[in-house]
């Protein structure tokens, strides 16, 4: 899926920045037309620390200077624009009823295009194996993310066992009581962020369980968290989070654990459909 992204290279040094640094790293995710054009000098005025701060940074980071960081914010702010900006101005600009449909259907087509390029198959195929080597898994959604969350709880349980999930509102701390170094916590938080998503992570992880976040973007609350994240809008600036990413992203990972696990998925299958046969649960 191409180069790193500096997303996903923040993502992976945040927890060895310094305070300082975090800030200006933050500064420069939420804001990367900034970053692309203004001075270390500027940026540092802008998140609140020195330059020395944010030319430390792009060491931290492992540029080799200011110069070298920059110019990797501007090919990803300029690879965003190129996915975006047609897609977005006309969703925004277009004043004719008859032209609101297609607008949001363009910008859900860029959305997806820009999932396709975010991201590396080298993180994919790792979260599929996470699925499949867990000995349970406990899915959280709260709010909003409970409908993504459903989703994947109903499509998971048709290819394994030992799946189970919060409930739209919170969880219970039995839940996850079972939960071991062998399971997984596979948890989903998009704006407004609920605060049972840390609390459950804390309690997974207190327990010595993997977390797999599904969030917006790394630098979210639960994606600075996690142990894995895998994100879906990262660099779209819109108060609008769209469930077709999500689902998308999903879809991928179904797709990633019947390729590895097609025989012993085909012979559960097989056995489900017997039982929804003989309770006639279908009408098809």
């Amino acid at each position: 899926m191409g180069e790193k992204p500096l997303n996903q290279i923040i993502k992976e040094c945040f927890s060895s920045l310094s305070p300082g640094q975090k800030r200006v790293a933050e500064y420069i995710k939420g804001h990367m037309d900034e970053g692309a054009l203004h001075t270390a000098y500027q940026l540092g005025k802008k998140a609140g620390v020195s330059e020395t701060t944010v030319i430390r940074l792009a060491y931290a980071l492992g540029f080799t200077g200011f110069s070298d960081l920059q110019e990797k914010v501007r090919r990803d702010w300029l690879e965003s624009k190129q996915y975006f900006q047609t897609e977005v101005s006309a969703a925004k600009d277009t004043a004719e009823e008859s032209q609101l449909f297609e607008s949001v259907i363009r910008r859900e087509k860029g959305i997806l295009q820009q999932l396709l390029s975010q991201g590396s198959s080298d993180e994919l195929w790792q979260a599929v194996d996470k699925i499949m080597q867990a000995d349970r898994i406990f899915i959280g959604g709260f709010g909003s993310s409970y409908a993504a969350a459903y989703w994947f709880y109903y499509s998971l349980r048709q290819l394994r066992g030992h799946v189970s999930l919060s409930s739209p509102t919170g969880f219970m701390p039995e839940d996850v009581s079972e939960l071991t170094e062998r399971s997984l916590l596979i948890v989903f938080s998009f704006p407004r962020y609920r605060k049972e998503t840390l609390k459950l992570v804390n309690l997974a992880q207190h327990q010595d369980a993997g977390v797999l976040a599904i969030t917006n973007r790394q630098l979210s609350p639960i994606g600075q968290v996690a142990d894995w994240t895998l994100t879906t809008e990262e660099q779209i600036e819109s108060s609008h989070n769209s469930i077709a990413s999500v689902i998308t992203l999903l879809e991928v990972l179904i797709a990633g654990i019947h390729h590895k696990d097609e025989k012993r998925i085909s012979s559960r299958q097989q056995k489900l459909e017997r039982i929804y046969a003989d309770y006639g649960l279908f009408i098809e």
